[in-house]
């Protein structure tokens, strides 16, 4: 049982820290893309490949976290993963990376705003998985993540602006 909990960890780290990568990556082939102003086709099929990783990456997060719950669970933990505001806020976190991109993909919102919050959301759970995040209320983690969205969605949009065809 404990080589399954340590795999588990080691899954969701992973998944996280790739995640948070496939954003970087994401963003930057992004803004190599629109440089001429379209997507060709070999780019198009280039952010096919990172919305795929991003995909298994999510798929695997969130298989761990399930795991590691019911592992839990089975060895009757003191403190069980459900009942800590760090589990509710990666778990909100995950809905919000789905959201977002479902959002996106079915232009319900602006590319800043759904990109910049995929890619904070990302790197929050990525932080928190590798213990950079203090140990806070779910209400102030949740607070914390708004911030840093806030100010991480401010900084892609301009970044992109700088761009021939920005944001």
């Amino acid at each position: 049982m404990d080589a399954l909990i340590d795999v588990a960890v080691l899954v969701q780290a992973v998944s996280a820290v790739v995640g948070a990568g496939g954003a970087v990556v994401g963003e930057i082939s992004y803004f190599r893309a629109i440089g001429d102003g379209r997507i060709d086709a070999a780019e198009a099929a280039h952010l096919a490949v990172i919305a795929r990783v991003l995909r298994y990456a999510m798929s695997g997060l969130l298989i761990a976290s399930f795991v590691l719950v019911v592992s839990a669970y089975v060895r009757a933990s003191s403190v069980p993963p459900a009942v800590t505001s760090g589990y509710w806020m990666q778990t909100l976190l995950a809905v919000v990376i789905i959201w977002s991109t479902w959002a996106l993909s079915r232009r319900r919102v602006t590319f800043a705003v759904g990109a910049g919050t995929a890619f904070s959301a990302w790197w929050f759970i990525a932080l928190m998985n590798l213990g950079q995040v203090p140990a806070l209320s779910f209400g102030a983690l949740l607070m914390y993540y708004i911030v840093a969205s806030i100010i991480i969605v401010a900084v892609l949009y301009y970044l992109r602006s700088l761009y021939p065809h920005g944001a």
